[in-house]
Formats: structure tokens, C-alpha cells, sequence
């Protein structure tokens, strides 16, 4: 089984509950309309509900109180809906005007239990439709029904239940026994221009026909088979038709040979119950009783995806119904609910995770000349993929011996080479194309074993035509260059770079070289040096924190000769082979109070990359950003559904080199026209990936730049690898938990170099363990990922959309899907860091709502204003009266008001319809609460009138004065503030 080839999306499944349905109610039957894109339910309890394209709720009725819905379809000709009970047939017109629940007609009686039904569409027929029953007599009816035969007639009684009966002996139909037992299926076939029917009959299991047959004696095409048939379908495409029963087991047939299958399909374990064809990606399938599916592929018979429907109580076992919905690419059932299970057109959820190789992961490289991405794991297997499709193209079993496993690899600058070190300290020089070896270091006989295992290999630019040289890190922390000419078969140790760290940790800063007084007949980029200081005094720190260079990244272009390495211990180094010194940037212990509690390990920095642009590639960065270009990409969210092909680069730069670590060491004269100097470039920037979450950045004076904490679902995550673009305008880093970063550096890195110019863009799950390398391809705008998992995961760039992984059967679709998909070990979606608003930073200081506090307002100079016979004016009320400063937060009452009285006519239609509270207070007054403040409230509790059955009521004459006197100044005043509340 091709796990990886799935169609159909578990992780998105929907569910659709039906509202207004009874008790134990099921789903019986469910019809799609494709011409008006609306989907039909039919519950067993006579519940019709119509679904528009958009799965909203159409229209439903009620058809039945007593009898059980068995089937239903639709009449395309007479635009109405027919279903079956056991004894009757019923007809609703949906569209009828008043309620739906009227407009049904019921014909009856039938002489077996109807078991199933089918509409034969024929575009020749007009306002006419031929309906096909199936019963449990083994009888195949047809019934003619016209327009003419449903004239509505208007029901004078409004009855919930008001239906019309017809009597089925004034309709035209006929009859055949075709089956020995119940007839459980019947469909007409459109392009055969015959109808199916199958039974539980082992003789006549399917029967395929013309609709003449029913009509006289002749034979019929039977297909025989153990135990009949449930249910079956017909494929257009592939001419076949699929038939499953109690046996398990689906059949095709050809239509026209009824003798023998043509195929057939085994892996249920349980009874077929349902099939469902896709005609599109000639997919057929098909359910069994214990609710698993199974999808198969119609032309070579393989099994693409199995999955199971888990959810659901006791109740919900069984799944009655399923149609396949090709206007929408969805699987949809029913049983106690409606699901909807939507294809996908990529790699889909699976419960195997995505594995490109057995074991985990150790290297990752991408030759951008090639397109092609090479992969190590740990069992020693080197494989080269096509980016494109995701094929593979050859491999290597064990390229260093039996059992040596490979720690590190990298690709030269033309990429037709690539060089692998294994743990043994061996090295190999490997075509790329071919796959054939060509050099090799051996082991040295008294070396230890993974003593000089390999971390880190980088290629440099030999000076002199026919040579190879290669730089390596060691994990005991030693920084050498290999070399070999192409005349020789072997490499050689040429160069190492001295031991510095005692005599950084001595207590010195900066250490000066000079260069090496041994003369050497072959030119290196490197001088051979030597320490000035010859005296080494015993370290004083503590010997438990680690020494020994864990990374290193390369930099030799421009003027620059650098080496940058990160310590365990949290120490940067940098060899400046330029000004010959070797200097330390940043010690933990100069920023930091050391707690011997803490676990010193959180210094330990694991990746480090040198941030550097050409002048080419600082003229581009001036004209555009990558904010500018990731923002149109990033803006539609991770749930975007289509990328954008164009590249946020313009144009790659020609002779550049694949990634920033590799060595670019062409001449200034030769990459740059004349004028231009190191005065136009930009000075490197340091970029650090440390064991306690954090990046930071650096001057070559070692001043930090920026000390930035991603934002990540867990925080303070380490980090494990970084990558940049070609003109560094992004910067990918991984964590040990699977995240990807993705963060904006190109207007950080133009000077001045500002902290908000750095900006966090987008971060989202990729593994569910850690990953140990990230690879941006620019062109592509796409990132691959590689961890401990054993996969190698390829995404797009701004939006986080999964595209698959090397190794999945289905080739890679590289544009963007509408259907956005996550691998079956990843549940969280990506997540786009937006900048805060400056005015969501300020605080509320206000409560709110805010209401009109008397208290307040007697507390005003201008109370003369409230006698006033014409309401004040705007400026009037700004300037004297300060209204404002009489609001305050509105004072609750802890206690629920009674209410005792409603709908008082007196009172008018908007205060009348008001309730009367008793509110609790020490004079026992009882008032009617209008709309305004409690000033107008005690207002109207003084009005004048009478006291009756607990409650004040006036004569009409006093109510009009006394309201319009105390009331009206006081509402026109508010209206004044608010002008949106009504008088």
C-alpha cells in the first residue's frame, strides 16, 4: 500500500449536524444534484433537507410521522423531490410558495415494502419522469408520473401535516420479478441507457438491463455471485461496473461480459456496503459495514488510501449513505450526522511519517546549478533528489566503508563535485553527476576512533588550476585544510590553524600571528601562522564547560579573510588572516552572572553565518526590500491559495556562489566594474544561533547588534541551524522542536543598524522533532528542512504550505493548493508575526460603557442650564457645563430588579411595553424607569397622579404636562451629546 499516495483529507474532515431532526434519527439516503450544485437528505424519520452549495441549510420538511424513509431522488423534469417509505411514495414540490410542509403528495398503496429508488433522466422527456423501485419481492417497478398528476390545490386549513393523497393505480407503471430476494439497489445508467439492480440473490445478484424489459419476458444480463450483491456503480471512463457484497470482496465487470469479472479488488475485512466512483482521477470507493474506506485506482487496481471513521458513540455505528461530490472534490456520508471528507490534490495525512531516509538525518545540501538535493543519514546512504518532482536519481551505499557513518558533506562552487567526511576522520571527493569516487584521506593508523570525526567541511577556491582544497572542523575543535592535486589519488593534511582557546581564556582578548617561518612550495588562501605568545598559563575556569569549537563559517571575498568560530562554551573566535590576529568577540561571562546552578550548556552557540553583501547586491538592496516582497505573499495568511511564482529577487547574481559559506574568492577587479571599491560594501555582520533561544547579531568589533528571541509556540527554543539568501535580505533558522523562523534582515543590515529593522515574519511547525538543517532556494522561494525524523521536508517560503517530502511516490506540485495540508505528525498551522499597531500599545484608562452620574452633575457651576426653557447649544455645553466630566462607569446592582406590571396602554406603544421594577431603597419609592438618566427617572417619579394597585398611574391631561416640563429639556439635552440615540 502506498501510504503516501492519499486522497482524501482525515485532518479536515467536516461535520454537518442536522438541526430540526428527532431522536435517533439517521441519515438514509443522500442525493447529489450536480445542474443546481444542491445536496439532498433524506433522514429515516422522514426529515428532507436541502444543502445550497455553500452546506447551508435550503429548505427542509417533515413528510412522515410514522413510516420510515427508505430512498430518495430527484425529478429532474417535474423539479421535485421523490422518497420512499415502505408502502408509499411521496412527492414534494420545494419550490412551492407558503410552507414547505404543505406542499407534498403521497401515492399509495404499493403491494411490497419499497426498499430503494432511482429517477431515470431522459432529456427527451418533457414534464415527465419515470421512477424505478426496488422491493423486497424482488420486484423492479416503474412509475410515469406528470406535472399534470400534482396540480396543487389550495388547503384551507393551516394543519402542520396537511399532505394529499394519490392513489397509485391512476399512474401509469409496470412491473418485473428479476430478483429471488430483496432488491437493496437500483440505478439507471445514462450513458449504457439501461438500469442496474442488485439483490442479495447469488444467481441473479446484478442485473443489467433496458427499461423494455419490464415490459415483457425476455432474458435479462444477470451477473451471478457468492452471497449477491449490496450495492454496485458504474465507472464512465473505464466502461466498468463495480459490484461489492457480504463476500467482501468488489467485482468489475465489463458491461457487455457478464460471464466473468474483469477484476477484482480484495482487503475488506468486513461486508461491502456502499461504493462511490470518482470519475475525474478514476477512483473508486467503497465502505464496509465496520465504516473503513478503502480508495482504489480503476487502471491499475492498487489500493491508494485506507482510512477509518473512528468518532461516534454506540449510535453512530453504522454509515447509511455516501455520494461523491465532483463539483466540490468531497467524500460525503451519512448516518447519525452528515461528514465531509475533501480531497486533496497534494501529499496527503498519512499515519506513517514521511520518511526519506531509515534513519535520521546528518547532512543536507542543495546544488543550485543541478536543482538537485543531496541527502546523509546516519546509516551511511548518500541519495540525490530532483527538486522538481522529488525523484530520486541514484545512491550510495556505504561511500566510506561498511558502518562508517557520514557526519558532514559539502558541494564545491561549480557544483560537478561534492565532498564527504565520515566519523573515522576520513574524507572523499565524490562527481556529482555520476556518483563516482574520486579521491579519498585515509584514516590515519594511530588515529583514535572519533577522535577526528568530521563536523564541518567547507571548499575553497584553490588558487592554482587542478587542485582541490577543503576545510575542516573537527569535534575536538580543530580547524584544518585539506588538499589534493588532480593528478593525485590521495588528500593531505596541509595546513592547521593553532589552538587559541587556552590563551582567549587566559584572559586575553585579542592574539596576534605572524606568519609561519616554514616556506611552502604550493599557494594556499590561507598563510600558514603561528601565535605570538609562546607563554601559556593554566586555565582557571571551570574544566566542566567545554572548550572546543563547536561551528564555523568561512569568509573570504571582498577584502574580508575571515574565519568566525563558536565554542561550547559560548565564545566567539575570529581569525582575521587580513590583519593577522585572532581576537574573541563575545564571552558569556562578560555579559552575563554566571550561576554554577544553571546548566552551562545554555551557552553553547550551534551554528554561526556570516551576513555579507557584494556592491551588486547592495544596489539591489536599495531598490527593494524583502518586506515589500514577502508582505504580498504573507499577507493572505498561511491559508492563502495561491503563491506567488515571482521570485523577491530579481535576478540571480552570475558567478556567485551557492550559499554565503561558501568561498568566494574571485578577484574585486573581475565581479565588479572599475570604480567600485570595499568602500561601497557594507562591513560583515555576525549572526549567532545559541542553545538558549536566542539570535544574535555581531560586529566584527564584537559590539552585539541585536539580541533577538523568536517567537515560537514554546519560547526560548534552541536553535540549531541557520541560512540566508544569496544578498542576505532573510535569515531561516531551526529549533530542536521542529519550528522554522523566518525573519526580514535586509534593512538591518544598511547602516545604522537598527533594532526594528529586524523583523520576524512567519513561523511554523515542520517536524515534530529537531531539525538539523534549513535551505532556502531563492529562485524557487522555497525552504527544505531536514531532521533527526528521517525526512527531508520541502515548503513554501512566506506561507508555510506544506509541498511534500523526497521520497513520496506522487511527485512534488510545487504551486500553491487551495487545500492547505499539514504532514500527519504536525497540528500546528503557520503563524504570521505582525508588527504591533503604535495605538493598540496604549493602555485603556477608561471604563466603558460610561453613563450620566447625577452625583456629579449637581456638582456643576452651570445648573442653571437644566431650567432653561430652550435646550442649551453645543458650545454652550462644552464650554460651561463640562459634561463629560459628569460621566462615570455605570453602578450595578447586585440584587436582580422585580418586575410586577407590563404593557401599561397609558403609557403609550414604547413605554408601555416597559416593565415596572420595585427597587429597594429607604423611602420605598416605586418610579417607572424611562430612557435617560436617574435625574429623569426621579423626575418622573414626582410627577403628580394617583396610587393604585401598587403602581402610580395619572390622568392624561397632568401626565402631558408634567412629562413635557420636567422630561423634554432634559432628552433634548442628551440628544445634543448623542445624537444617535432618539428622542
Amino acid at each position: 500500500m502506498d501510504e503516501e499516495n492519499l486522497v482524501f483529507l482525515i485532518s479536515r474532515k467536516q461535520r454537518v449536524v442536522i438541526s430540526g431532526s428527532r431522536r435517533r434519527d439517521v441519515i438514509k439516503c443522500i442525493v447529489k444534484v450536480p445542474q443546481l450544485d444542491l445536496l439532498i437528505t433524506a433522514s429515516q424519520k422522514g426529515l428532507i433537507t436541502i444543502f445550497n452549495s455553500q452546506m447551508r441549510v435550503q429548505t427542509s420538511t417533515s413528510v412522515t410521522d410514522t413510516s420510515w424513509i427508505t430512498g430518495c431522488d430527484y425529478l429532474s423534469q417535474l423539479k421535485r423531490i421523490v422518497a420512499t417509505t415502505e408502502r408509499t411514495i411521496i412527492v414534494w414540490d420545494y419550490k412551492a410558495q407558503g410552507s414547505g410542509q404543505e406542499n407534498y403528495f403521497v401515492i399509495k398503496p404499493m403491494d411490497h415494502c419499497l426498499l430503494c429508488v432511482c429517477v431515470v433522466s431522459l432529456p427527451n422527456q418533457l414534464c415527465r419522469d419515470d421512477i424505478l423501485l426496488g422491493d423486497d419481492g424482488g420486484f423492479v417497478n416503474k412509475f410515469t408520473v406528470n406535472s399534470d398528476d400534482f396540480g396543487l390545490k389550495q388547503a384551507k386549513s393551516k394543519k402542520k401535516l396537511q399532505s394529499q393523497v394519490l392513489d397509485s393505480k391512476n399512474f401509469k407503471s409496470v412491473k418485473r420479478k428479476l430478483h429471488n430476494d430483496w432488491v437493496m439497489k437500483i440505478r439507471y445508467i445514462t450513458p449504457l441507457s439501461c438500469f442496474g439492480s442488485c439483490s442479495l440473490d447469488s444467481v441473479h445478484s446484478l442485473v443489467l438491463e433496458s427499461l423494455k424489459r419490464l415490459e415483457d419476458n425476455l432474458p435479462v444480463r444477470e451477473f451471478s455471485m457468492p452471497r449477491g450483491a449490496n450495492t454496485f456503480c458504474y465507472c464512465t471512463k473505464a466502461n466498468v461496473i463495480v459490484t461489492g457484497g457480504d463476500d467482501k470482496v468488489l467485482r468489475l465487470w465489463h458491461p457487455n461480459i457478464s460471464t466473468k469479472p474483469v477484476g477484482k479488488l480484495v482487503g475488506h475485512m468486513f461486508s461491502i456496503t456502499e461504493i462511490v466512483t470518482n470519475e475525474k482521477d478514476q477512483h473508486i470507493i467503497s465502505l464496509s459495514s465496520a465504516k473503513v474506506f478503502r480508495v482504489w485506482d480503476v487502471q491499475t487496481l492498487s489500493l491508494l488510501q485506507v482510512f477509518h471513521d473512528s468518532h461516534g458513540g454506540p449510535g453512530d455505528m453504522q454509515i447509511y449513505s455516501m455520494v461523491y461530490d465532483s463539483n466540490h472534490g468531497m467524500l460525503i456520508t451519512g448516518s447519525s450526522v452528515m461528514d465531509m471528507y475533501p480531497l486533496t490534490r497534494m501529499v496527503q495525512d498519512t499515519k506513517q511519517i514521511p520518511h526519506t531516509h531509515e534513519r535520521e538525518i546528518n547532512v543536507m545540501l542543495y546544488n543550485r546549478y543541478f536543482h538537485q538535493v543531496l541527502t546523509v543519514c546516519s546509516e551511511s546512504i548518500i541519495k540525490v533528489w530532483e527538486l522538481e518532482t522529488g525523484l530520486q536519481i541514484y545512491q550510495i551505499l556505504d561511500p566510506h566503508g561498511f558502518s562508517v557513518e557520514l557526519t558532514s558533506a559539502a558541494i564545491d562552487e561549480t557544483g560537478f563535485l561534492f565532498a564527504t567526511g565520515a566519523y573515522n576522520g576520513t574524507i572523499k571527493i565524490w562527481d556529482f553527476g555520476s556518483g563516482q569516487e574520486m579521491k579519498v584521506l585515509p584514516e590515519g593508523k594511530d588515529w583514535k576512533e572519533e577522535e577526528h570525526c568530521l563536523q564541518r567541511l567547507i571548499f575553497l577556491k584553490a588558487q592554482e588550476k587542478h587542485q582541490y582544497l577543503i576545510l575542516t572542523l573537527e569535534r575536538n575543535g580543530k580547524i584544518k585544510m585539506v588538499q589534493g592535486k588532480e593528478e593525485d589519488l590521495y588528500l593531505v593534511v596541509t595546513w592547521e590553524l593553532p589552538n587559541v582557546v587556552p590563551l582567549l581564556r587566559d584572559g586575553n582578548h585579542t592574539v596576534h600571528l605572524k606568519p609561519f617561518p616554514k616556506h611552502r612550495n604550493m599557494r594556499i588562501p590561507f598563510p600558514d601562522v603561528q601565535l605570538v605568545e609562546k607563554n601559556v598559563s593554566r586555565c582557571v575556569n571551570s574544566p566542566d564547560i567545554s572548550t572546543e569549537v563547536n561551528c564555523i563559517d568561512l569568509l573570504q571575498v571582498e577584502g574580508y579573510n575571515l574565519i568566525a568560530a563558536g565554542t561550547l562554551n559560548g565564545v566567539i573566535i575570529l581569525w582575521d588572516f587580513i590583519n593577522f590576529t585572532v581576537k574573541e568577540l563575545y564571552r558569556p561571562e562578560d555579559c552575563f552572572i554566571v550561576d554554577p546552578d544553571l546548566d552551562p550548556k545554555r551557552f553553547r552557540i550551534n551554528n554561526i553565518l556570516f551576513l555579507f553583501r557584494n556592491p551588486e547586491c547592495a544596489r539591489r538592496s536599495s531598490q527593494d526590500s524583502v518586506c515589500s516582497s514577502s508582505q504580498c505573499d504573507s499577507s493572505k495568511g498561511p491559508q492563502s491559495s495561491k503563491g506567488s511564482k515571482q521570485s523577491i529577487h530579481d535576478n540571480e547574481v552570475k558567478g556567485e556562489q551557492p550559499d554565503v559559506t561558501a568561498e568566494q574568492q574571485q578577484p574585486v577587479d573581475k565581479k565588479h566594474p572599475a570604480g567600485t571599491s570595499v568602500i561601497d560594501t557594507q562591513p560583515p555582520v555576525i549572526v549567532t544561533a545559541h542553545e538558549d533561544g536566542h539570535l544574535r547579531f555581531w560586529k566584527l568589533e564584537g559590539k552585539l547588534l541585536k539580541n533577538m528571541l523568536p517567537f515560537t509556540k514554546h519560547s526560548a527554543i534552541s536553535l540549531t541551524s541557520l541560512c540566508t539568501d544569496l544578498c542576505s535580505r532573510i535569515l531561516l533558522t531551526g529549533n530542536v522542536e521542529g519550528h522554522v523562523i523566518l525573519c526580514s534582515i535586509s534593512s538591518f543590515l544598511d547602516l545604522p543598524h537598527e533594532e526594528k529593522k529586524l523583523k520576524q515574519l512567519l513561523v511554523w511547525r515542520a517536524h515534530s522533532l529537531e531539525i538539523i538543517q534549513v535551505i532556502y532556494i531563492e529562485d524557487k522561494q522555497l525552504v527544505l528542512t531536514a531532521s533527526i525524523d528521517g525526512s527531508v521536508r520541502l515548503w513554501h517560503a512566506f506561507s508555510g504550505h506544506y509541498c511534500g517530502y523526497f521520497g513520496q511516490r506522487r511527485m512534488f506540485e510545487l504551486s500553491q493548493s487551495s487545500d492547505f495540508i499539514l504532514p500527519c505528525d504536525v497540528n500546528e498551522y503557520p503563524v504570521e508575526i505582525k508588527e504591533e499597531n503604535k495605538f493598540t500599545e496604549k493602555k485603556q484608562k477608561y471604563e466603558c460603557p460610561l453613563v450620566f452620574d447625577r452625583q456629579k452633575w449637581k456638582k456643576m457651576s452651570s445648573m442653571s442650564l437644566l431650567f432653561k426653557r430652550t435646550p442649551p447649544k453645543a458650545f454652550e455645553v462644552d464650554h460651561d457645563f463640562k459634561f463629560f466630566k459628569s460621566l462615570s462607569s455605570p453602578k450595578i446592582r447586585r440584587r436582580a430588579l422585580e418586575g410586577f406590571l407590563t404593557e401599561n396602554r397609558e403609557a403609550g406603544v414604547i413605554f408601555g411595553s416597559l416593565p415596572i421594577y420595585r427597587v429597594q431603597s429607604p423611602t420605598s419609592l416605586r418610579f417607572l424607569p424611562l430612557i435617560g438618566s436617574e435625574a429623569q427617572r426621579e423626575s418622573a417619579n414626582s410627577i403628580p397622579g394617583k396610587k393604585k394597585g401598587g403602581h402610580v398611574q395619572h390622568d392624561k391631561v397632568s401626565r402631558r404636562k408634567s412629562l413635557k416640563r420636567h422630561l423634554v429639556p432634559q432628552i433634548n439635552l442628551a440628544s445634543s451629546f448623542f445624537p444617535s440615540i432618539p428622542k
